[in-house]
């Protein structure tokens, strides 16, 4: 991988609470540790934020909405919008906000990645099933390489969140998947695991053997 062609892409990483999202303390955690590893390597960093308007202009169809009629998720005159301040971006980072789950949805966010030469994706982010889930298809289809992080990845239940990661697994051909102290490893050029797409449904699964395909999407390649 070429980090100078390399960018960071984190999800709506947001202070927006009313999810339930799981693990997120770890998640926090561990996108810390990303933003300061890719700093180091001068990759750049691109946050996405959700953004419901309070006048609901723009809302997608049957947006939850509370009595007020203001958005239920995600409202424009909240601080739930905003990046959590443990890693808030800085003055050179890039903050891309959309009104749609994924974040290439008439958003700036292909351009700014073909502007600065970026052909490989460094993705996570929430809700893994939701925003998470359309940006990685999204990004394949315009051809960017995928290395996704599964530890910074969040949904609200556990379910969902393996069905998602498997179904991403089984049908991004490019996609690389990675457990954060292993993707630092490959930025310094040092012996890392990781797992990658080797055919299409490489992971089936049923409901009753979910939890065992999801087993088999540790990463376990050496490089």
């Amino acid at each position: 991988m070429n980090n100078h062609q390399s960018a960071l892409v984190l999800i709506d990483l947001q202070k927006e609470s009313n999810f339930g999202l799981l693990n997120m303390e770890d998640v926090m955690k561990n996108a810390g540790q990303l933003i300061d590893a890719c700093r180091q390597f001068d990759i750049p960093i691109i946050y996405t934020r959700q953004i419901n308007r309070k006048d609901q202009a723009g809302l997608s169809k049957n947006e939850p909405l509370k009595a007020d009629g203001t958005p239920y998720y995600y409202a424009s005159h909240t601080e739930n919008v905003e990046i959590f301040d443990e890693i808030k971006p800085r003055d050179e980072d890039i903050v891309i906000d959309k009104y749609r789950w994924s974040a290439f949805y008439e958003t700036s966010l292909d351009l700014m990645l073909k502007s600065l030469g970026v052909n490989n994706l460094i993705i996570g982010g929430v809700v893994t099933d939701g925003c998470l889930m359309t940006s990685v298809f999204d990004a394949y289809f315009r051809d960017y390489h995928i290395h996704l992080i599964k530890d910074i990845c969040s949904s609200s239940n556990e379910g969902s969140h393996m069905a998602s990661l498997l179904i991403m697994a089984n049908w991004v051909y490019n996609l690389e998947v990675y457990e954060t102290p292993e993707f630092i490893k490959r930025l310094k050029d040092q012996p890392f695991q990781h797992w990658t797409c080797e055919r299409p449904d490489s992971l089936p699964f049923t409901p009753e053997t979910m939890r065992e395909s999801y087993q088999h999407l540790q990463p376990r390649k050496e490089v």
